[in-house]
Order: C-alpha cells, then sequence, then structure tokens
C-alpha cells in the first residue's frame, strides 16, 4: 500500500463508519471542512491525541462495514485521531483480521491448527478453491479459532454484516457462506458439582435477570458489606492464583494496584485467549457474561479503579456481542456506572476487540494494544500494578481467574483454600480436544491426576499429550497419575499454562505437529525482540531440514542448533512468547515421539 494515505479520501459508507465511532469532526484539522480561523489555527489537538487510543475500534468500524481498511479510510482515521498514516498503517498491518487495501470481499478464516487438523482441516482446505469458485469469496488459513470442542473449524466475515463462526464446518456449510450464531458448548458433567461452570447452559446469558435469580450480584453486596481492603484480605486468605499459567497470587497482585498512588487506575479482563487447544474463558464468557461484569465491578471496587477494561478475542465475536449486551443491562440496572449499586463507587466498563494477534494475550502488548498501538511487550520492571494502561497502575486477569475470584468471595477464602492442594487452591477448568471422544470444558477440583481427567472425557489409546498448548510441553502416557497442580507439573518439568490439554492417539506421527507449532510462533512473533524474531524463523528451518532429510552438517549439528536456538529463545526474549516457543518441540525431542527429530 502506498502509506501515503491523505491523499485518498474515504467512501461515504466508510466515513459513516468512522464518524459513528468517533463522532462527527469538530474541524478541518480532524477530518471535517475548514471555515473560518480553521485554516489558520488548529484548536484541540491535544484532546485529539488522546483519542489514539480508538484507532483499533475506528479499524474494525471500516473491516465490519466494507469488508477491509482502504486508503481513504485509513487516511481518514489518521486526520480524525491526528495519527501519523505511518503509524496508521504500521497498527493496521500489524493484526492479523484487517483486511488492508481490499475492501468488499467476503473472507472465510479456516482453522489448520494441530486440533483441527486432527479432523479434517487439511482436506476441507484442499477442496475450497472448487467450492467456493470465483464469487467474491476469498479464504484463508488460520491459527486455532478456540473451537477446538467441535473442530474442525471455520470464521466467517461478511461486508455489513461482521464476524460469525462456524463449528464443525465441512465444504457444504462452508459454500452456503451463512453461519450461525454458536452454543457456547456442552458441559458434560453434572453442574449442580460445579463452581465455575455452573450456570453455563442453565442461565440465559442474555438476561440480568436470568442471572440474578441464579444468586448473581450477591458476591457485590457482600463486597461492598467487606469494603476494598476485606475483599482483598478474603482473596489473600484463598491462596487463589493466576489461572493464566504465572500462577502468581491474585490477592498479592490486587492489593498491589489498591495501593499504588494515584486517583487514576485501571482494571482488565484478559479475554485475548490465543493459545492453541484453549476456549474455558471463551465458554466463560459466552455462557456467563454477567458473572465477568460482577467480578470486574468488584475488582474496580477493591482495587479504587473507575474504569475497566473487557479486552476480548477478535475471534470471538458472540463473546464480544454478549459482553457488551450484559454492560448495557448492568448500566440500566445501576449496577455499572455512577453510584454502583448505591455504593457510592463509580464504575465504567466497556469491551475492546482484539484483532487477531495471539501475542496480546501478554498483559503489556494487550496494553499497546488498547492504547492504539502495534501488540508489542513492554520490560518489565516497571510492573503493571505501579505503570500499566496509559502509564497508570492496572490490574489484569483472565476470565477464568476473575471467575475463580467471585466464587473465592461468595463461599469465603478459608473454604475456597480449602480445595485443591496448599499451592494450588480451588477449581480448575481444562480444555480437553483432539482424540477423546467428548472434548470440552472440564472442571476439576486441584489434586485431580491427568489419568482422571482424561478418563471424563473418554481418551482411548494415548501416544502423548500437550499440556498448555503450542506453549507447553508433551507428556507421555506413564504422566497419567500426575496430580494437575502447579507444583506437581513444575515437578515433571510441564506446566498447565493456559489449562489446554491435547490429546493425540498412540499412532500419531508427531512431525507435521511440530512443524505446525514452529509455524504458529514464527508468525505470531511480533518482531520487536532479535531472540524471538530470528530464533522463531530458524527454528522452524532446521525442523523442515531435520523432517526432509536435509540436515546441514550431520543431523547431531543440526539437533545442536535447534537446542542452542532453544537456550538463547528461552533466556533472552522480551516476552514469554519466544520464551516459550520451543517448549514443546524440546520436550517431545526429549520423550523420543514418533517424527520428532533424533
Amino acid at each position: 500500500m502506498d502509506i501515503r494515505n491523505l491523499l485518498y479520501r474515504p467512501t461515504e459508507a466508510e466515513k459513516s463508519a468512522v464518524d459513528e465511532v468517533l463522532g462527527p469532526p469538530d474541524s478541518g484539522w480532524d477530518g471535517g471542512s475548514f471555515g473560518g480561523l480553521d485554516g489558520r489555527v488548529a484548536y484541540g489537538g491535544h484532546a485529539a491525541r488522546e483519542k489514539r487510543h480508538m484507532l483499533l475500534p475506528a479499524l474494525h468500524a471500516v473491516q465490519d462495514a466494507v469488508g477491509g481498511v482502504s486508503r481513504g479510510a485509513l487516511g481518514y482515521i489518521s486526520d480524525r485521531l491526528t495519527v501519523p498514516p505511518a503509524e496508521a498503517y504500521g497498527v493496521a498491518t500489524f493484526y492479523a483480521l484487517y483486511g488492508v487495501d481490499e475492501t468488499g470481499i467476503t473472507t472465510i478464516h479456516v482453522c489448520d491448527d494441530i486440533i483441527c487438523t486432527q479432523y479434517g482441516a487439511e482436506a476441507l482446505c484442499d477442496s475450497l478453491d472448487d467450492a467456493l469458485g470465483s464469487n467474491g469469496v476469498r479464504w484463508e488459513r488460520s491459527p486455532c479459532l478456540g473451537q477446538c470442542d467441535r473442530a474442525p473449524a471455520a470464521m466467517l466475515h461478511q461486508p455489513g454484516k461482521g464476524y460469525a463462526n462456524a463449528a464443525p464446518v465441512d465444504t457444504r456449510s462452508v459454500r452456503a457462506i451463512g453461519f450461525d450464531e454458536l452454543d457456547p458448548g456442552v458441559v458434560h458433567q453434572d453442574r449442580s458439582e460445579l463452581a465455575l461452570l455452573r450456570r453455563v447452559g442453565d442461565v440465559d446469558p442474555e438476561s440480568l435477570e436470568s442471572y440474578r435469580a441464579s444468586g448473581g450480584y450477591e458476591t457485590l453486596s457482600r463486597a461492598v458489606d467487606l469494603g476494598p481492603m476485606g475483599v482483598i484480605e478474603e482473596l489473600e486468605r484463598s491462596n487463589l492464583r493466576g489461572r493464566g499459567g504465572a500462577a502468581f497470587p491474585i490477592g498479592v497482585k490486587w492489593r498491589g494496584v489498591a495501593e499504588a498512588p494515584g486517583p487514576i487506575k485501571y482494571v482488565i479482563a484478559n479475554g485475548d485467549e490465543s493459545e492453541p487447544g484453549t476456549f474455558k474463558d471463551r465458554l466463560l464468557m459466552e455462557g456467563d457474561p454477567f458473572a465477568v461484569v460482577e467480578a470486574m465491578t468488584i475488582y474496580g471496587f477493591a482495587t479504587g479503579a473507575t474504569h475497566g477494561y473487557v479486552y476480548v478475542r477478535g475471534e470471538y465475536p458472540t463473546a464480544e456481542r454478549r459482553l457488551t449486551r450484559a454492560i448495557s443491562q448492568a448500566r440500566e440496572a445501576g449496577l455499572l456506572g455512577a453510584d454502583v449499586a448505591g455504593s457510592g463507587f463509580d464504575f465504567k466498563l466497556e469491551v475492546r476487540r482484539g484483532a487477531g494477534a495471539y501475542i496480546c494475550g501478554e498483559e503489556t502488548a494487550l496494553f499497546a494494544s488498547i492504547e492504539g498501538h502495534r501488540g508489542e511487550p513492554r520490560q518489565k520492571p516497571p510492573f503493571p500494578t505501579q505503570h500499566g494502561l496509559f502509564g497508570k497502575p492496572t490490574g489484569i486477569n483472565n476470565i477464568e481467574t476473575l471467575l475463580a475470584a467471585l466464587y473465592a468471595l461468595q463461599i469465603g477464602g478459608v473454604p475456597f483454600s480449602a480445595l485443591g492442594t496448599e499451592q494450588s487452591s480451588g477449581p480448575k477448568l481444562f480444555c480437553v480436544s483432539g482424540a477423546v471422544d467428548r472434548p470440552g470444558v472440564y472442571e476439576v477440583p486441584f489434586g485431580a491426576t491427568l489419568g482422571e481427567l482424561l478418563e471424563l472425557s473418554g481418551a482411548g489409546k494415548i501416544g502423548a499429550v500437550l499440556l498448555g498448548g503450542a506453549a507447553g510441553s508433551f507428556v507421555g502416557p506413564e504422566a497419567m497419575s500426575m496430580p494437575l497442580t502447579f507444583e506437581a507439573t513444575r515437578a515433571a518439568g510441564a506446566t498447565l499454562g493456559s489449562g489446554a490439554v491435547i490429546v493425540f492417539d498412540d499412532d500419531t506421527d508427531f512431525g507435521p505437529v511440530l512443524a505446525r507449532i514452529a509455524r504458529f510462533f514464527r508468525d505470531e512473533s511480533c518482531g520487536q525482540c532479535v531472540p524471538c524474531r530470528i530464533g522463531t524463523v530458524r527454528q522452524e528451518e532446521a525442523l523442515g531440514r531435520l523432517s526432509g532429510g536435509r540436515p546441514l552438517g550431520s543431523r547431531q549439528e543440526e539437533r545442536k542448533r535447534l537446542d542452542d536456538l532453544a537456550r538463547v529463545m528461552t533466556d533472552a526474549s522480551i516476552c514469554g512468547l519466544g520464551q516459550t516457543a520451543a517448549s514443546a518441540i524440546q520436550s517431545a525431542i526429549r520423550l523420543g515421539l514418533p517424527g520428532a527429530p533424533q
């Protein structure tokens, strides 16, 4: 694209889409008509620059309206937000879901990741050119779409209609070019015995009345009675740790935000769940959105934050719609906004949509995305509790963690800490997919074994299990007795990570699986740091040479090269993407899995 975007003008449809998000322009300096002194004097430059955080919403508005972001649209957005056109172009091209300089096209994103491939995604891809023909529809390969419990999956984007998911999908359904909204998914367990999943499929996710009838918002009332420090002390007693892989104590994090100086603070729900094989947060956002809103309201109350964001993965359109409706209903009922539930506490909550970037699951990259920048991680320290979103103290947790905190406050910190083990308390969600009879999200107490979990899902003869998704590690059948706790998996050299549990049967060739994992990290690296930017490419190349029988030098030298790359990426990358990009591949080699380099 020619980045001299100010030379091009938007269509009326593009202009209307942007204005609907940003409001009408006030002057010629932000996209309107010049008049009077307006041609010689600039007013409101600082105020316009403060709108930079609206860059992604504006790009989404155009993408949804016309199917892509043209030169004229990008130039108009640059005008409206006083963002240099080259910067706006750099942001638009960073995110996979924006189609730059191509409008009016219906796009089908077909998942070809490791789970969908087990269910025929490659055969589907091979048939799509003939199935779709040349009728103004294109298709693209996509990394995991978070529909692993009903693979193979696809996502449709139609100009003027936005996004819709389909799963499972076949050639006939793709050819129909019309996907209906999916249900959250089936809970295979008895909901009466569950905590985090008890409402999914039982309570209407679009009705505040239905949520309140199930006990919703009683915990907010209890939190108000406890007071901010009382809430934090209860969470400290619960020994609740984060469910995103880092396992950081939640009471410590919330206290850090509460005690940070300054009147402006933020809280964020991280719903950018992009780890292959992970879909638990999608199920919660789609099936129990009011619980997310209630948990975020308590988060703001306890920490002193008056503004919160729910950052939802761009590939989760149903979650975005349901959360937006839940926020609107809560606001109308006086449960958001000024004087929440008569408590004297003000709290504003809004949804922000991601745009297809795995790296934005990293907390500081997510901050950058909300602020209207490329999703590139920042060095830590300073940590988010001191310097986070917009440079202010910020608390951020993923969706499962927030609902676990809501449950801990509901039953009390001490009873919650009695669930599971001393170091891993409470219930835990696992996303089981792959070679099982009943893929889905399962809730078990910490300490249940891997074998017990897989028995619930109907696994057969197991060749290996990938724990934690692409950033995790393979374990063999001998690990079935391993307790699923932070401490036990750490001692075994594995990780719970995002809660993904991907099962492979005993006749799997792991060569293509490892190649897909390597390609995933190569594509998803933000490119900011050399160890990750170069290391992920070299890792994929070395795997390809080994699998093709054409190593550089001997196979031993090529293997050593892979080991060296893994060590450098792990030790020197800025964020967790590069630090874990070799984990699954190295574990497959150590286990001697069929098809792994030996």
